[in-house]
């Protein structure tokens, strides 16, 4: 259900309920990993789930479950889930979902770690088929009578490929498919994908949500009985769960997201009409540009168009060369920072994909990704064109 406020109110406030905390403004980390029961009734319904309670930080925890509110009010979904990292988010969604026999489709281009959960998945015995998800009825054509969940990445990492949200959404809904989208890259600031249709949305909140690269933390958002599902079965047993510090850190972040963002936003604008104007890139994939082939998809699901760029500048050589002769921006993979992160695909986070597997997904051997900070965009454009007068 979207939210009234607006975002900027929702961020501040999201989760809270200064009642529950004796009015602390900021939420306590309750470090705990056991709590007590008041009777031996009451402690087995709280074990069972039957009532709300804690007794095990595994499970649940104060701190974790105010997060959890706040993501859920963020994203427009019923509930949500915390968890260790965002790939602990990913496999705990579709462990929920997926049984072997069951059959996923998901996008050609998409997080490298991602792509290995996939591929990990067939091992225990389900199937999987990579479409180009750009076009909605290539998840069409991909259905199977086994076929459980579409999993969507959008915009996709690190070709900034979008996903027609609506349209893969109605498709799935028709065929009683479960819709999965990952919109780290997006953020809830500017793009809640269950407004769109989507089942369940899943972060890494070690990006934009934390937003200082300090922290590593996932979430599930969706309806109360996946939530529920996951955190009794797959959570539960995996035990892919957040610290109480984790999940307070991340708070922390939420409340300013919506600035961080604004930021993040208007410098990536900036840096790509400077980058897609410099004569030694070769292309450059952002969905606010309107060279874009999906600009328009863009402006009618996104609400901002983000702090990631993808650019390309040539071969393997020209793309180190690149990375290695920035000052200000900073060379290392993760993104979502408020400094300016730089990497070249090819040689770094995509390294384990096979070159053919990532050439079939747009990710060239020049393609460089650059995750804008909230520096000045003067400053970033700078350090950029420093950088590239060193390219040849």
């Amino acid at each position: 259900m979207k939210n009234s406020k607006s975002f900027h109110s929702l961020a501040v406030h999201a989760g809270g309920n200064l009642s529950k905390h004796q009015g602390a403004i900021s939420t306590p980390i309750f470090n705990a990993s056991t709590f007590a029961f008041p009777d031996a009734e009451k402690g087995s319904a709280i074990h069972e789930g039957e009532i709300p309670g804690y007794f095990y930080s595994r499970i649940n925890n104060p701190t974790q479950e105010v997060l959890e509110s706040a993501m859920a009010e963020l994203e427009s979904g019923e509930a949500a889930i915390a968890f260790s990292s965002g790939m602990a988010a990913i496999s705990g969604a579709l462990l929920t979902y997926l049984k072997p026999g069951d059959h996923l489709v998901a996008p050609e281009s998409i997080y490298a770690s991602t792509s290995g959960l996939l591929e990990y998945l067939t091992s225990l015995g389900m199937e999987v088929t990579l479409v180009d998800a750009t076009n909605s009825e290539n998840y069409k054509q991909a259905i199977q009578d086994n076929t459980k969940v579409f999993y969507l990445e959008s915009p996709a990492n690190p070709t900034l490929k979008l996903c027609d949200i609506r349209g893969v959404s109605s498709i799935a809904n028709k065929a009683r498919i479960n819709t999965l989208l990952d919109n780290t890259f997006a953020t809830p600031y500017n793009q809640t994908p269950i407004e769109f249709g989507v089942d369940a949305v899943v972060h890494s909140m070690t990006k934009y949500i934390g937003g200082h690269a300090d922290i590593l933390g996932g979430v599930l958002i969706g309806s109360k009985g996946l939530v529920e599902k996951c955190r009794w079965s797959i959570n539960k047993l995996f035990g892919g769960v957040p610290s109480p510090l984790t999940c307070w850190l991340a708070l922390r972040g939420i409340k300013t997201l919506a600035l961080r963002m604004e930021k993040h936003n208007s410098n990536a604008l900036a840096i790509a009409e400077f980058l897609e104007s410099h004569p030694k890139v070769k292309k450059v994939h952002y969905p606010g540009l309107t060279s874009h082939p999906q600009h328009e998809l863009a402006k009618k699901q996104m609400r901002g168009f983000g702090g990631m760029i993808a650019f390309e500048v040539g071969g393997v050589r020209e793309g180190r060369q690149l990375v290695n002769n920035v000052k200000l921006c900073t060379l290392a993979v993760s993104l979502g920072d408020v400094s300016t992160l730089i990497q070249h695909s090819a040689s770094m986070t995509h390294a384990s994909v096979p070159k053919e597997l990532r050439t079939r997904a747009g990710i060239t051997d020049g393609l460089i990704r650059l995750s804008v900070g909230i520096e000045d965009a003067d400053d970033i454009i700078e350090d950029l064109d420093r950088a590239l007068s060193k390219v040849h």
